[in-house]
This record gives structure tokens, C-alpha cells and sequence, in this order.
């Protein structure tokens, strides 16, 4: 097989090779290199050999994956989030597809959920991610940790208990003090409290909602106080995210996500809510192991 040959069978598999990348790297960028570091190595080795290239370049693209989570495990980074900003509307009303088209529609509009990802280390995460949102066997991705089948099926398996637990990744004692304050503002909705409302919220807040049809607009924070209704839906439950480097929270209900809201917090107080209440967009552009 010559060399252009080679590039263009791997081009075949550049898209299942990037939904893998960027599901475990939450970075497009991160992909991209990790995808291309994959086809370095796949032009050095040769075609020669290679019964089944899908499963060797899911191999070669995990094993650059882990080591690119390690070396971001021991820097602290912490890069996924959401960006709710610009969702295409195009997205909206399309059906959910399996795990490779999810994470590339998730890739196509710029979205990584900051949930409890980056509380996993970086073989929990190479495995739950491989198993349980590519169906990657485990004998494969034992292959790719250097590890027995046992021992990847336990990595996975605690990856999706923490998932569920939701535990926290760690943050900064300024993305904690944000974070304390979003706290307190869903606890006073949750209750109905005004004055714990109007507590948090700076004079002149601003609510931004965005609908399926409109967008609706609330300034200051006695109107926003009396507005709010955060997490009162029964069965909702509330899951930690950025949203473009903010503090926010994603509400479900019974699996299904239902409201995304991003905080501005400036002076210990909020300035600035953003939420996002459309449906259709919602189901597209969360990924479904995050309920």
C-alpha cells in the first residue's frame, strides 16, 4: 500500500478517531493533535501488517489520549466546559444518534460538558469513555492501559459511579468563592427566598433567558428576585458546569436536560445570568452520559 493510499484509508476514520479524541481530551484543538500524532504514526509503521485498521488507530488514539491526560492530570489543567453562546439552530429537532455522531455534533458546536469528567483520573477516563460511549471492548482498551480485562472493567465501572455521584473536580479559591455564591442563589430559589435572592444579586442583575421561539430579558435584581424559580420542578436534579468560564449549573429531569444557566459573579455578587430553556438544543448538544 503506498503512502497515499495509506492517507486516504485514514482519512475514512478521521472522524470516528477525532469523536474519540475529543470526548476524552475536551478539546478540539486536543483532538486535532491527538487525530494527527495518530496518523504520524500510522505513516511510520505502515499499512503492512494492519488486519483491522479501525481497531489499531483506536489503540494508537487511546494510548495518545491517556498520555495527554497524564501530562494534564500533573499541570492541573482543567479545560472542559460548556458554550452555550451560539447554538446552531439547525441542531435543533435532529434525533440523538449513536455515540460517534453524538460527540461530532457535540465537537461541531463547540461543547465539552465540565461535569465530573476531570475528577476521574486519566484511565478511569480513557475507559469509561472507549466502553461505555464508543462500546470499544474491553480487551482492547486493557490493551491500550497496559492492564488485565479485570482491572479495566473496575476503572470503568468506578468512572460511571463518580459520574453519577457527581463528584466535584477541584477549583480555584476564586472559582470556589463563584461557585458559593451560585450555591446560595439556587438555594434561596429553591425556597422561595427573597431576601436571599436579593442577598447575592448586585442592584442592577441581569437575566438573559433563551427559548425555543424568544428571548426574554429581566433587569435588576428585585425583578429577577421575584422571577425566580430555579430547580422547583420535581424530580430536577442540578449537575456543576462552566459555561464559557463561568460558574453555572444543568438542570435535568428524568434523564433529559431541561435548563442550562451560566453565572457572572463580580464582586461577590451576580451580575448576570444567562439560561438556556430550549429543548430541542438541550437534547442535542448534552452528552447523554451526563444523566
Amino acid at each position: 500500500m503506498t503512502e497515499a493510499q495509506l492517507a486516504a484509508e485514514f482519512e475514512t476514520h478521521r472522524p470516528y478517531l477525532r469523536a474519540i479524541a475529543f470526548r476524552m481530551l475536551g478539546s478540539r484543538a486536543d483532538a486535532d493533535d491527538a487525530v494527527q500524532e495518530a496518523w504520524l504514526r500510522l505513516a511510520r509503521a505502515g499499512g503492512g501488517g494492519i488486519g483491522n485498521l479501525r481497531g489499531w488507530l483506536t489503540i494508537v488514539t487511546g494510548r495518545i489520549c491517556l498520555d495527554a491526560l497524564r501530562r494534564r492530570s500533573a499541570r492541573a489543567e482543567q479545560p472542559l466546559e460548556l458554550s452555550a453562546g451560539s447554538l446552531p439552530r439547525q441542531a435543533a429537532g435532529a434525533g440523538r444518534g449513536d455515540p460517534e455522531q453524538e460527540a461530532l455534533l457535540a465537537d461541531s458546536v463547540g461543547l465539552a460538558l465540565y461535569v465530573v469528567m476531570d475528577a476521574l483520573t486519566p484511565a478511569e477516563r480513557v475507559s469509561f469513555v472507549l466502553h461505555d460511549v464508543f462500546e470499544v471492548p474491553f480487551d482492547a482498551i486493557a490493551a491500550i492501559l497496559g492492564r488485565s480485562d479485570a482491572a479495566t472493567k473496575m476503572l470503568a465501572s468506578r468512572a460511571r459511579g463518580r459520574i453519577r455521584l457527581g463528584t466535584p473536580a477541584a477549583a480555584t479559591a476564586t472559582d470556589a468563592a463563584a461557585r458559593g455564591v451560585v450555591d446560595a442563589f439556587l438555594a434561596a430559589a429553591g425556597r422561595g427566598d427573597i431576601d436571599g435572592l436579593l442577598a447575592v444579586l448586585a442592584p442592577e442583575a441581569e437575566l438573559r433567558a433563551r427559548g425555543p421561539e424568544r428571548t426574554i430579558v429581566v433587569r435588576g435584581a428585585a425583578e429577577i428576585a421575584t422571577r425566580a424559580r430555579v430547580g422547583a420542578r420535581s424530580g430536577a436534579l442540578a449537575h456543576p458546569v462552566l459555561v464559557d468560564g463561568l460558574p453555572g449549573v444543568l438542570f435535568t429531569v428524568d434523564g433529559r436536560p431541561v435548563t442550562i444557566m451560566a453565572f457572572t459573579v463580580t464582586g461577590g455578587v451576580i451580575t448576570a445570568i444567562r439560561v438556556l430553556t430550549d429543548q430541542g438544543r438541550l437534547a442535542q448538544v448534552v452528552p447523554s452520559w451526563v444523566a
